[in-house]
């Protein structure tokens, strides 16, 4: 009778994450198999079903000059944006965790960029990076600054790119630090306050590292906006001037898209896909041990 009962609440716990299940076979694991199976074959749009070729396309990306400009472009813009998004958010927080009117109003503004869609975005920050009459050229003007080609110099692009994800990211990521911070007992700051420890102490001390569970799973989540978003290079800059701008999903939609390069598409699938799993076993298998919850 016991077995029967447990059977029939197992057969409603399956019949609950069927729906989830299907959905994730059909948009998650088809595909990524998929994928592996056509980076061995040489496909395109004018041969669908392909010819097989082994190794030849992983051989052929890692000797690509684009591809290797393309993965340089994507560590340079994770290591501009990740950081800096996380310690600007931390910051956020810890200067708003008072609940207070002018807080509420501050939280809502520095949060507000998080809810406009990326692409609405890029057309904002691509008014104010134009050359002739952008907003940054006006103000420029205004205080004798040098005027900067930040869509058109290959040099200025990238820190175009960074500036505007940290904008767009650093008020999400305050929420979870904020989140983060009321959970943290205020005991334990009472304590500290009556031992006369200054704010810079108990940062370091006692908020930092009490934060550390929040803040590895907003690196965790900064690192794979850095890898998966790329809707302000649609609208921006396309991957250009000359590649610099190009990050590794892009080059993706390039070569499937507007190359008809099957194969080599679904091999820079298949290296992104291993990249972000690597990421995710060092979380969880290195970083998460090294972190007391």
């Amino acid at each position: 009778m016991f077995k029967k009962q447990t059977l029939k609440v197992n057969m409603y716990g399956y019949l609950f994450l069927l729906p989830a299940l299907i959905f994730l076979i059909l948009f998650t694991y088809y595909p990524t198999l998929l994928s592996i199976h056509d980076s061995f074959y040489l496909k395109d749009n004018l041969r669908p079903e392909g010819a097989f070729v082994g190794l030849d396309n992983y051989k052929y990306l890692l000797q690509d000059d684009v591809f290797q400009k393309v993965l340089w472009n994507n560590l340079i813009f994770a290591i501009g944006t990740v950081p800096t998004s996380i310690m600007l958010a931390m910051f956020m927080a810890v200067k708003l965790n008072k609940v207070t009117r002018i807080n509420q109003w501050m939280k809502t503004s520095y949060f507000y960029p998080t809810v406009i869609p990326l692409v609405a975005v890029a057309n904002i920050w691509l008014f104010i990076y134009q050359p002739d009459f952008g907003l940054y050229t006006r103000f420029a003007d205004f205080f004798g600054l040098p005027d900067i080609p930040w869509l058109q110099s290959e040099l200025w692009v990238m820190p175009a790119m960074i500036i505007l994800t940290i904008w767009k990211e650093a008020g999400f990521f305050m929420i979870f630090f904020l989140a983060g911070l009321q959970n943290i007992p205020n005991h334990i700051y009472e304590s500290a306050s009556m031992e006369g420890a200054s704010n810079g102490y108990v940062f370091r001390k006692l908020t930092f590292p009490l934060l550390m569970p929040t803040t590895l799973f907003v690196f965790i989540i900064a690192l794979t906006n850095s890898v998966k978003t790329v809707d302000h290079i649609f609208v921006m800059t396309e991957g250009g001037p000359n590649n610099a701008s190009n990050l590794i999903l892009y080059y993706i939609y390039q070569n499937r898209f507007t190359f008809g390069d099957i194969g080599i598409a679904a091999t820079a699938s298949v290296i992104l896909i291993v990249v972000l799993l690597a990421i995710s076993l060092i979380n969880f298998f290195v970083l998460d041990r090294k972190i007391h919850y």
